[in-house]
This record gives C-alpha cells, sequence and structure tokens, in this order.
C-alpha cells in the first residue's frame, strides 16, 4: 500500500468528487487501502441518518461498491503500536486529537503510506505521516 484513504477521502469518492476520482484512477488500485477506522466512521455516519431509506441505500450501496473495489488495511500490531506513540507524542505537546484520526494516521504511519486526507490541521501534527490532499488537487 502506497496510500492509506482518510474518511473524508473515501467520502469524496461516495459524492463523486471528480478530484479524488482523478487522483484514484492515477494510481494502482494495488497502492491504496482504507484503514478500518474509516469503514468504522462511515457506517456510524450512515446509521446516524434519519430513516430516508432510500437514502440510506444509496449510501451503502456506495461503500459497499468501495469495499469491493478498494483494499481493506487491517488492524495490525504495528498500528496498535504507531496509535500509542502518536497519541503519547500529541498529549505531552497538549495536542490532543480523535482517537480514530490517531488510528487512520497509525494505519499510514505502520504501512508507510502517504495519508491522503483533507484534514491537513490536524494530521501534519502527526510526526512523521506524509499526507496528500486528493481533493485539493
Amino acid at each position: 500500500m502506497k496510500y492509506a484513504l482518510d474518511t473524508n477521502a473515501v467520502s469524496a469518492l461516495m459524492r463523486g468528487d471528480p478530484r479524488v476520482l482523478g487522483c484514484l484512477q492515477r494510481v494502482a488500485r494495488a497502492d491504496v487501502a482504507v484503514p478500518q477506522p474509516v469503514f468504522a466512521e462511515i457506517a456510524y455516519g450512515i446509521a446516524r441518518l434519519p430513516r430516508s431509506r432510500r437514502r440510506r441505500r444509496a449510501l451503502e450501496d456506495r461503500l459497499e461498491l468501495i469495499r469491493a473495489e478498494l483494499a481493506s488495511a487491517a488492524w495490525t500490531d504495528a498500528v496498535s503500536d504507531a496509535f500509542g506513540v502518536i497519541k503519547a507524542a500529541l498529549e505531552r505537546k497538549g495536542q490532543r486529537i480523535e482517537d480514530f484520526d490517531a488510528a487512520i494516521a497509525a494505519h499510514a504511519l505502520a504501512s508507510g503510506a502517504v495519508l491522503v486526507t483533507a484534514n491537513a490541521h490536524h494530521m501534519r501534527r502527526i510526526n512523521g505521516l506524509e499526507i496528500e490532499d486528493w481533493a485539493a488537487a
């Protein structure tokens, strides 16, 4: 994996954002993965929606298409270790971070991947994390 997609990147794919789709088309599918916490955040977002079956079903279908098309990045011991380092380092600086953000960044760090995110403000604080914003491409 060379690229790990953050929740906002997957959401952009689900919306059909042409900039994100264009960037995805320029890289090999084998080089892209979605960390498990991203799927969890999106599932949570869909579950919170008002009970409009058509809207919810459309989003669930788009999510399933992404799951079928892109590899999933598993939570490994290396990810757990990276998560601990990220959280501790930021807390020592007084810069708290949401657990899901730290977990997604940990997946990228543990695999040596570039994190594709529009959340540069928070993610730039993580030492050693390389990021790209495909939505700004």
